[in-house]
């Protein structure tokens, strides 16, 4: 059994930043999302998802969790944010899950409509937003 307070990186960290939107790919440690550390064990299959901020930090984490409970998951983020949510996509697609990529800016109201509509075109439905 591993101890995990001592699996993990630990403070301080080098000083770094970013310009806005930055890129998990960039951080240094890589942040834990649970690419390889979360076990799914089929909670959600036959779910559908769309995750906003599916690229990064929460909505990363929850994207990949729900592929690996079973889901069918739609993310949005930004379209500067294109590497990073290319890796989330192919983890998704990695569980055998299907993945759908709807980059657009969540600033824009029109947008906002249009992206519901679309994850549900691409999944068939919704069962989680």
């Amino acid at each position: 059994m591993t101890d995990p307070t001592t699996k993990y990186p630990k403070p301080p960290f080098a000083k770094q930043s970013q310009p806005w939107p930055g890129l998990a790919r960039k951080m240094n440690p890589r942040p834990d999302h649970g690419e390889k550390s979360y076990k799914g064990s089929g909670r959600l299959i036959g779910r559908k998802a769309l995750i906003t901020g599916g690229d990064s930090g929460m909505g990363r984490a929850a994207a990949i969790a729900y592929a690996r409970e079973g889901a069918d998951v739609a993310i949005n983020y930004h379209p500067d944010e294109e590497p990073d949510a290319r890796e989330v996509i192919e983890l998704i697609k990695a569980e055998g899950r299907m993945a759908i990529a709807l980059p657009g800016d969540l600033r824009s109201a029109e947008f906002c409509a249009k992206l519901v509509g679309d994850a549900v075109a691409a999944l068939g439905g919704l069962d989680i937003v």
